[in-house]
């Protein structure tokens, strides 16, 4: 059997949901139903916030996990896996138990007139925990990519750290980052678990698709489901296929 013949079957389990989703979705009568828009709005919005601040925040870390010979790397990777390895509604718990108006942080934040619940920066918090290790790693593997001989031989020629991180080492690793860009932007906006728990408002798009189907049914979420893929996988398949043409043409 041919290669391509062995991989129908996966590929068949994979597709089926869409493929049904395509002849289930009552098309004459594609609407949104009430509170939809808002939650597009929200979870478009924040998602941006929590992926601009998962950049700014993992970058360093995954480039000093990609450079460091330090004993203590093993122990960063295992911090930066734990939220990974936990499962979301466990870390939604751990959440409120940290943030929440009862927990450590959180009664501290409340005897200074601050919150950290059921509001847009506890909804932009949700999505870090659920998307910042997953962009750590690979932009880590990036950044790891990016051959030492070349950035030692910047230096020897006079450039500076700076210099050599901002116009060697990130340019080099650009598309693993963006890959890791685009995963961010996946796990942020399609977090649920974290977020219903943590942060039941503001509403984004997959809490008010549970709050569709509890109250109305499977077929009243279709019209939100597109829309949550339409807004969801563009990027990464656009990186994607960037990234297939780059190595085509480099080959």
């Amino acid at each position: 059997m041919r290669a391509s013949g062995m991989a129908v079957p996966a590929l068949a389990l994979l597709m089926v949901p869409f493929v049904t989703l395509l002849f289930l979705t009552p098309w004459s009568d594609f609407h949104l139903a009430y509170g939809d828009s808002h939650a597009v709005v929200v979870s478009l919005g924040l998602s941006l916030i929590s992926v601009g601040l998962i950049i700014l925040l993992g970058l360093p870390v995954a480039f000093w996990l990609a450079k460091t010979t330090s004993r203590w790397r093993t122990l960063v990777e295992v911090l930066v896996l734990i939220p990974l390895l936990t499962p979301p509604l466990a870390m939604g718990i751990l959440l409120v138990s940290v943030y929440g108006p009862y927990g450590s942080v959180g009664e501290t934040l409340s005897a200074i007139g601050m919150t950290l619940n059921n509001n847009a920066p506890a909804f932009v918090l949700a999505q870090i925990y659920g998307a910042l290790p997953y962009f750590i790693l690979s932009a880590r593997g990036a950044l790891e990519a990016v051959p030492r001989d070349v950035e030692e031989a910047a230096q020897t020629l006079g450039a500076r750290p700076f210099q050599v991180l901002i116009r060697l080492t990130l340019p080099l690793a650009s598309r693993g980052i963006a890959a890791g860009i685009a995963i961010a932007w996946v796990r942020a906006i399609g977090e649920f678990g974290i977020v219903m728990v943590f942060c039941y408002f503001p509403q984004g798009i997959p809490v008010k698709m549970f709050i569709n189907l509890q109250n109305d049914g499977v077929t009243s979420v279709y019209s939100l489901l597109w829309i949550l893929l339409i807004v969801t996988l563009p990027l990464p398949m656009w990186l994607l296929m960037r990234t297939k043409k780059q190595t085509v043409h480099y080959s």
